[in-house]
């Protein structure tokens, strides 16, 4: 397992079934995740925030003849053609079966079975919640009246 590191999960590597998700955007992130995959990159990488920066870091991220898998439909994201060409990576996506799953995982959720908020905060402190997650001092805000 790669050195414990604020905002990550583990790392993909070649071999292993760990999953990562990083605070880091842009080349910081791309080099995190290098430095947890032996400096080649990831075996996969799923991107599920659907900006051009976020799609093109998630291909940078991973290996050559590695997998991007991504969520949705990439509004107003332009690909850079050559360069996924010449990396060998391969580029899969689809829509979220969210209605499938959803039921389940909101019950998940609200039981404690899964931790998915990492900051919780008194309703009239939104903004505060926005702000943290775009300053990427949280992932999920959870609001409670």
């Amino acid at each position: 397992m790669p050195p414990a590191h604020p905002g990550w999960k583990g790392a993909l590597r070649h071999g292993d079934h760990h999953s990562c998700r990083t605070t880091e955007r842009g080349d910081e992130g791309v080099d995190r995740i290098k430095d947890l995959a032996d400096g080649i990159g990831a075996d996969a990488v799923l991107e599920c925030i659907g900006t051009s920066e976020s799609t093109k870091q998630a291909l940078r991220a991973t290996r050559p003849g590695g997998f991007v898998g991504y969520v949705g439909i990439l509004l107003g994201v332009e690909l850079p053609g050559e360069e996924l060409f010449f990396s060998h990576d391969r580029l899969r996506g689809g829509p979220a079966q969210v209605r499938r799953f959803l039921p389940n995982l909101i019950d998940r959720v609200w039981n404690g079975k899964i931790e998915l908020f990492d900051l919780t905060l008194p309703l009239e402190q939104v903004a505060e919640g926005y702000r943290a997650m775009n300053e990427r001092r949280a992932i999920k805000a959870l609001l409670r009246p």
